[in-house]
């Protein structure tokens, strides 16, 4: 579904990714483990399209995408949940979630609302709240929760469980290993590398820009390496 090749990205002139390859195949959970600054919010960023490519190429369903603009990758069925959730906060739970909408235009908007409510009913409770009131942990379903809306084909997910309680990280962890039942394809950044790894397909280990180890999600628990620098073992 996702193909990333050799691609590069800058901030001014500094080069942060150097030439990193990555494949994610269609049903996939694959997680990108990295310490802070290795470059793996920026590689989101560059698939998303907010982030510009210096070089090497991004394709989707076997299509390039490199040159369409955001709202043409998230028309084609790639939708990024930011790092800090980043809710419309005086927008109502409501008007969050038909935002994550803006691409359709079809009758069936309100059928989505029901099915995020029915999976998140925590936010049923607060719809007509505004976002800014809801805990962390219910900001990040509603972010989630304004994602699907969009029923993308990919999801990209920025450190969902960054400044949760462990009872809601476990609760996030749940709901991302369901999205392979909902016929989902993931892409997961995430520093609690234990978690993520053990829902995932695959994993990529990002170091300074690029990737140095890669394997499924049971190898890259049990290897050595990502043990002693990600999982505290």
């Amino acid at each position: 579904m996702l193909s990333v090749e050799n691609l590069t990205s800058r901030y001014g002139r500094i080069e942060v990714l150097h030439g990193v390859s990555l494949e994610v195949s269609e049903g996939e959970i694959v997680t990108l483990v990295g310490s802070n600054g290795a470059g793996k919010t920026t590689l989101l960023r560059a698939i998303s399209g907010i982030q510009p490519a210096a070089g090497g190429t991004i394709r989707f369903a076997g299509q390039p995408i490199d040159r369409l603009q955001p709202h043409q990758r998230v028309a084609r069925g790639i939708v990024q949940v930011p790092e800090g959730r980043q809710v419309f906060a005086p927008l109502t739970v409501d008007d969050n979630l038909r935002l994550g909408a803006v691409t359709r235009r079809d009758r069936e908007i309100d059928a989505s609302l029901d099915q995020i409510y029915s999976t998140f009913p925590a936010l049923a409770e607060k719809r007509h709240a505004a976002a800014g009131a809801l805990s962390g942990g219910q900001q990040q379903m509603l972010a989630i929760g304004r994602a699907l809306m969009a029923q993308p084909k990919l999801i990209l997910l920025d450190e969902p469980s960054m400044g949760l309680a462990p009872r809601l990280v476990d609760q996030i962890f749940s709901i991302i290993g369901d999205f392979k039942q909902r016929g989902l394809t993931v892409l997961l950044v995430e520093q609690n590398a234990h978690a993520a790894l053990a829902i995932a397909d695959r994993g990529y280990v990002i170091e300074t820009g690029a990737i140095n180890i890669s394997g499924t999600g049971r190898a890259l628990l049990g290897d050595e390496r990502v043990r002693a620098a990600y999982l505290g073992l």
